[in-house]
């Protein structure tokens, strides 16, 4: 007996393997399942991670890592895709590279999410700098949208984000950098009462406030937003439809995260299977 189901929308993921399944391509392929995407991965770096934190990294060769994205853009196609943790400048370079050959990135037909994994959940800087120029320089201007946190931002624009005049300014330092659309994550603002994140398109500003939750269990939090935009661009909404859509997702998430081992439990799509 042969299946009868249509191949469904698919979105490509570039991104490193968390082996506490919190987050990284475990959070995308978790949310991209959830919003009835095809999933696919190029994988960038394997951690040894749990939910206290990381204790060790392997990056992939930059060659393999653009060789998944060939592989599966070239046969199978992409709907969208996103970029997760990046490792190194050769990856970064190698990803850029290997994006514009199949036709993904803001420039070609296929969307591209790029959450540029920069820093570590208490702020700590996880790139050299010369890899977050590479971010800046091949990463940003192909990015159809760019979701960084505050602390990435920092890093990215050095703009030190502390109130919502700030969310704007780096809004525009980023698509002046070459971005269609940034969005900023208003998460980690201090003293904020409510989770305020701000889309900039180069003319206006979109603002979507949501809730606070009074929890620590949000790891994997930044991944799964930036998955769940990836996949409604892949099923065809336009960048504010799928943005809005991402913050009302990732607010349910948030709302039904859950504890795991002896640190922080991840934020969870689970919901969507009692729906």
């Amino acid at each position: 007996m042969t299946g009868t189901r249509q191949q469904p929308p698919t979105a490509l993921t570039i991104a490193g393997s968390d082996s506490g399944g919190g987050a990284g391509l475990q959070a995308d392929l978790r949310t991209f399942f959830a919003h009835g995407v095809h999933g696919m991965t190029a994988i960038t770096a394997v951690t040894v991670q749990n939910s206290v934190g990381v204790q060790g990294v392997t990056e992939i060769p930059s060659g393999v890592v653009a060789d998944q994205i060939r592989s599966v853009a070239g046969d199978i196609g992409a709907g969208a895709a996103k970029t997760g943790m990046l490792a190194s400048t050769e990856i970064i370079r190698a990803v850029a590279a290997a994006l514009d050959e199949v036709g993904i990135g803001s420039d070609h037909p296929t969307p591209l999410v790029l959450d540029p994994v920069a820093a570590s959940m208490h702020g700590d800087p996880l790139l050299a700098e010369q890899a977050l120029e590479a971010i800046r320089t091949e990463l940003v201007p192909r990015a159809t949208v760019v979701t960084p946190n505050l602390d990435e931002v920092r890093l990215l624009t050095g703009i030190d984000v502390t109130d919502t005049d700030g969310q704007r300014d780096a809004a525009r330092a980023l698509v002046t950098m070459g971005a269609r659309h940034a969005l900023i994550k208003g998460g980690h603002l201090r003293g904020a009462t409510d989770c305020l994140d701000l889309l900039y398109d180069g003319a206006g500003f979109t603002e979507l406030s949501g809730p606070r939750y009074d929890t620590k269990h949000t790891h994997g939090g930044g991944d799964t937003l930036a998955a769940s935009i990836t996949a409604e661009l892949a099923r065809g909404a336009t960048v504010p439809d799928a943005v809005a859509h991402g913050k009302r997702f990732i607010e349910r998430c948030v709302a039904d995260s859950y504890p795991l081992g002896a640190g922080i439990g991840p934020v969870s799509p689970l919901w969507r299977l009692e729906s």
